[in-house]
């Protein structure tokens, strides 16, 4: 049996979402400026995908919070780290336009 990764991945303007072009994207507005963010210090044990839940009302978009970050393409990360959490429309804006 196969499995393709991106199954149920959600679509935005016709675009698969989590492209690598739009993990550099998201990075640049974030160093720039550009892109508005808030930050929030993730405890042990807390996954990226539940924060996008909380955050998003969506897991699947834990990879905004990923490129904002600048922690790669994980979901566990270490209790301490600081999350940057962009705006989510925006961010999908600045991808997709």
């Amino acid at each position: 049996m196969t499995f393709w990764r991106y199954k149920g991945t959600k679509v935005y303007n016709r675009n698969v979402l989590g492209t690598f072009s739009g993990h550099i994207l998201i990075r640049n507005a974030i160093d720039n400026g550009t892109l508005s963010y808030n930050e929030i210090y993730i405890r042990e044990g807390e996954r990226l995908d539940i924060i996008s839940a909380q955050e998003y009302g969506d897991s699947s978009y834990w990879w905004i919070i990923a490129a904002a970050s600048k922690i790669g393409w994980t979901l566990q990360v270490t209790g301490g780290t600081i999350l940057k959490i962009p705006d989510l429309e925006s961010t999908l804006t600045l991808v997709y336009k």
